[in-house]
């Protein structure tokens, strides 16, 4: 067997860092949805990004790597961050109101916001494929979230408004890449999560005992880790190669709500995903299919 081409390792490399990435993630996720039961959610945010930011640092100064924390710009650091903590923050606050594998389903409509922010943001031609299939997404979307009947929850709102947010952080990150190491941009967007979450103190802070402590530092781990991961699938990779591989996120969703607090999703959830999901990857599909047809004719 032939030795994969630089070009394909990376992709692969990319394609493996989203999927471990994910996973990362909704284990961080789980672990901060178990403590928002008893505990705030600013303290949350507070303890596991203060342990993110901490295990950061180290990290960089035992291996001399401290040029990594380079900032090219701190206007772009600052959005980036500012972005993560809104993010980050309604995320949790969706998670504490809502079944996880609901949270996660509603977030997946966060691909669709980014073919639909593509054209303002980074002046890409969006075309009659990618409307219809971001109307098809929406309308999945909205069957999970069911707006207007007697089952709907206000709280819904919260994961679609993260999943917008989230995927103008994607685009930012993107875009920063290029001129921005990833554990720079990890670092800076934690430290920032860190000095808010501490700004929540005086708003019914309450003690953590040893149990409490521990989830919150699985919680932070696991998001350094997912979110690192997830930079680097966007660096090794094009998002429209390695973005798909973030809906194993659901897989992973529904087994840990199974498993932690014997939730299943519901049928609006399983009726509605598909239509979500689908939608997402007939955007990617369509635009690798784009691309490929740009510089076959570039070629020519």
């Amino acid at each position: 067997m032939a030795p994969l081409s630089p070009a394909g390792s990376n992709t692969i490399r990319g394609i493996l860092s989203m999927i471990a990435g994910g996973a990362a993630l909704t284990m961080s996720d789980a672990a901060t949805k178990w403590l928002t039961a008893s505990l705030p959610i600013g303290e949350i945010l507070f303890v596991r990004a203060l342990f993110v930011s901490v295990a950061i640092w180290l990290i960089v100064w035992r291996s001399g790597t401290a040029g990594g924390l380079r900032v090219a710009s701190l206007r772009n650091q600052g959005i980036r961050a500012l972005l993560a903590v809104c993010s980050t923050f309604l995320i949790v606050a969706s998670l504490s109101r809502l079944p996880l594998s609901e949270v996660i389903a509603i977030l997946f409509v966060g691909p669709l916001f980014v073919a639909v922010l593509a054209g303002p943001l980074l002046g890409e031609r969006v075309s009659v494929h990618r409307w219809l299939a971001v109307l098809i997404g929406f309308t999945g979307m909205l069957i999970i979230v069911r707006p207007g009947s007697n089952a709907f929850q206000l709280a819904a709102i919260l994961p679609v408004v993260a999943a917008l947010v989230s995927a103008t952080r994607d685009i930012v990150t993107r875009r920063i890449s290029a001129s921005e190491s990833s554990t720079a941009i990890l670092f800076y967007s934690t430290v920032a999560l860190t000095l808010v979450g501490l700004a929540t103190a005086p708003f019914g802070w309450q003690p953590m005992d040893v149990t409490d402590l521990a989830i919150a530092v699985l919680s932070g781990t696991m998001f350094g880790l997912g979110h690192y991961l997830i930079i680097e699938g966007y660096r090794y990779a094009e998002a429209s190669v390695v973005s798909p591989y973030r809906y194993a996120n659901l897989i992973w969703a529904v087994l840990l709500g199974f498993l932690l607090w014997g939730e299943l999703p519901s049928i609006w959830v399983l009726a509605g995903t598909p239509l979500v999901v689908g939608s997402g990857f007939y955007i990617l599909l369509h635009e690798r299919s784009r691309r490929r047809s740009e510089n076959a004719g570039n070629a020519l």
